[in-house]
């Protein structure tokens, strides 16, 4: 399973990820409805959790990998926000319900690789929404997959963690294997090597819009690249994200 032994230096790694572009695009997105309940799906260690937290009254963040998981709940007991962990596969999501909207960021639904699992997952989502709640998410985009992702090397080093990312094409178009060995500084100040492998796949736009409208969702828009400008993608765009709104199946 991906994300075991990374929980422990996954906030390390991630420094200078977003995190407040993705709260600002929610932020503008949702400001003109009243939201009370909220969940983030497939939240790691729960920086965007504790975020959403100190916008909205109800927050709940669900994760399937208990070690991120406890990392999240961990660091939520210096805040006084109302924050409820759950630890679920979004696949099987269930017993959540009630929910005004929904958030699943940095490419959390590229984890979801197949076309069963991918419509299963919205329709989960559209179950746990209120009517008319709203599912904020985000993909790769598909061009940028394959012209800056696949047969391409990575790495970042920092004075006690440091990784090398192998990105491999996968059978499928958008698809890509991300083979990752990792050196973390351990107690003793010795490096210890762990390896993840994490599969991820990315379809086309028209695509995710046709299987969020089975799933039932309607009032379905895209933003390029943390924009609220509704059809800012373009062939540059690295990051789509989505709104879709719950209608009536």
């Amino acid at each position: 399973m991906a994300y075991e032994r990374l929980a422990d230096i996954y906030d390390r790694l991630m420094r200078n990820a977003p995190y407040d572009k993705w709260l600002h695009y929610t932020e503008q997105i949702l400001q003109t409805r009243n939201i009370q309940y909220i969940a983030d799906l497939g939240c790691g260690t729960g920086e965007i959790t504790l975020r959403l937290a100190q916008l909205y009254p109800h927050v709940i963040g669900v994760d399937y990998a208990t070690d991120m998981l406890a990392n999240a709940e961990h660091k939520s007991r210096a805040t006084s926000g109302s924050i409820q962990w759950i630890c679920q596969d979004l696949r099987a999501l269930k017993g959540i319900t009630g929910l005004d909207a929904a958030v699943s960021f940095c490419d959390v639904i590229n984890y979801i690789t197949t076309e069963e699992e991918l419509l299963r997952t919205f329709q989960n989502i559209y179950d746990a929404l209120n009517s008319k709640g709203v599912f904020l998410f985000d993909v790769h985009a598909l061009p940028f997959v394959t012209d800056h992702y696949v047969h391409e090397t990575f790495a970042d080093v920092t004075e006690d963690a440091s990784y090398i990312w192998f990105c491999l094409p996968g059978d499928h178009t958008g698809e890509m294997f991300h083979e990752l060995t990792f050196f973390s500084k351990n107690d003793v100040g010795d490096y210890v090597r762990f390896d993840e492998v994490h599969h991820q796949r990315t379809f086309s736009v028209d695509f995710y819009k046709k299987l969020l409208l089975q799933a039932g969702f309607q009032n379905i828009n895209m933003y390029g690249d943390f924009s609220i400008k509704v059809n800012s993608v373009t062939k540059n765009t690295a990051r789509i994200f989505f709104s879709a709104e719950k209608g009536d199946r």
